[in-house]
């Protein structure tokens, strides 16, 4: 079965080392403007001379640009709490090496290094070395001066990743025409149109319900996305021969893999645009959501629908084309009120609500997903608004119409203290 799957899958092919600057993310405020840009293993072997991943290090690339009166410093450890000194990471590769290659080395990693401060008319850029990371990688920059700040938050993604949303349309273009587009301002409104969604996911001819459509994400690139990598959330890859190879293995080993591949379901005629995942213990165990993009605009903001459910095991099963799925925890409102709560935490979230249209499937009679796993459900979908200003705790707002949602308690988790709890 596993020589099945690696032959239909896509071939593997080998990363391109191309020019790190030249795919750099951008972003500016006042006077201050920034660059950024992660490394693949590849890349930063060949700029180093040394092989920096199987130290589990990873350059980042930045550059700042200071058109303030005032001279600016970049918080390393924004970056990462963790980050590695150029001079360290120098020294971890100088030891076995003769006098002459070690000092070398050392003049190698110092140059590289970014160099505080940024004086007001001028541009730095240099390497900060972080800890390795696979698939995206959120980069937090934090400039400080005499009585200023400025923050940014970057999300990248790593070279070599094959995310299956690089591969959706949404990411490339606006795929509905100006017509269909609906911009919806009135709260009100809103809640009537995200209750008229239809209930559930489904298989790729429509011809049946799966898992409850029981997630509204308000928001983007700039706030929604890097919120949840922010908390841990990863996307997932394509289903390629490599892929699926680290899938088998992690299986056998029992390790985690924080980018595993996850099946098609299907809304507005099309697979699911988007997939994340936060990995638990091991490839067994996670929780995911999938994301299509509606054609609804709130606040100018774009509207994603999704689902959501905790993986709690594997099983064998004829309703998959790999013969094998994840079962889900049938009480797929734990993971929905769950998500809340750790994007409460977030530093993005700022407007949380609930709304129908799922319809109530309770643990007496409950309803089953494609391949025919049980769930359970008030029929509520949780609706998040990102802002990508810095929202605290205490400041996350609630839609006027929370109060309605409730009815149906399966799990019995009530408010957390900060409106964003069931």
């Amino acid at each position: 079965m596993l020589m099945a799957l690696v032959a239909c899958a896509a071939p593997e092919r080998q990363d391109a080392v191309g020019d790190f600057r030249s795919r750099a993310v951008t972003r500016a405020d006042g006077g201050v403007s920034v660059a950024v840009s992660v490394l693949s293993a590849r890349e930063s072997a060949e700029l180093y001379g040394v092989p920096l991943a199987e130290k589990a290090t990873q350059p980042v690339w930045v550059e700042v640009h200071n058109d303030d009166d005032r001279p600016y410093y970049l918080l390393f450890p924004g970056l990462d709490p963790n980050f590695v000194p150029s001079s360290e990471a120098a020294e971890a590769f100088a030891a076995n090496q003769r006098p002459d290659a070690q000092r070398q080395l050392r003049e190698r990693f110092a140059e590289l290094a970014f160099r505080n401060p940024v004086p007001p008319g001028q541009t730095v850029s240099g390497m900060v070395l972080t800890s390795l990371e696979e698939g995206v990688k959120l980069v937090q920059i934090d400039l400080a001066a005499d009585g200023r700040t400025r923050t940014f938050s970057v999300f990248t993604v790593v070279p070599g990743f094959r995310g299956d949303y690089q591969t959706s349309e949404v990411f490339k273009r606006e795929i509905y025409p100006a017509e269909a587009l609906r911009h919806v301002d009135d709260d009100e409104a809103f809640r009537a149109a995200l209750e008229a969604l239809p209930c559930c996911a489904t298989n790729g001819d429509g011809s049946r319900n799966g898992d409850p459509l029981n997630l509204i994400i308000v928001g983007g690139l700039e706030d929604a996305f890097p919120a949840l990598v922010r908390r841990g959330w990863r996307p997932t890859e394509t289903k390629w021969s490599g892929a699926i190879m680290r899938v088998v293995t992690s299986a056998l080993s029992g390790e985690r893999y924080l980018n595993a591949p996850v099946s098609d379901l299907y809304l507005f005629g099309r697979p699911q645009d988007l997939a994340l995942q936060k990995a638990r213990d091991s490839v067994h165990q996670r929780n995911h959501l999938r994301l299509w993009l509606s054609p609804l605009r709130y606040q100018g903001k774009p509207v994603w629908v999704g689902q959501i459910s905790r993986d709690i095991g594997s099983r064998m099963t004829i309703h998959s084309p790999t013969l094998t799925t994840h079962k889900i925890d049938p009480d797929v409102d734990e993971a929905r009120t769950a998500l809340a709560e750790d994007m409460a935490y977030s530093q993005s979230l700022a407007v949380v609500g609930y709304v129908g249209g799922v319809g109530l499937a309770p643990p007496q009679a409950p309803r089953q997903n494609l391949t025919t796993d049980p769930y359970y459900t008030d029929g509520d979908r949780l609706v998040m608004v990102f802002y990508q200003r810095p929202v605290s705790l205490s400041a996350i707002r609630r839609f006027s119409w929370h109060e309605t949602h409730g009815q149906h308690e399966p799990d019995g988790r009530r408010g957390t203290g900060v409106g964003v709890g069931r």
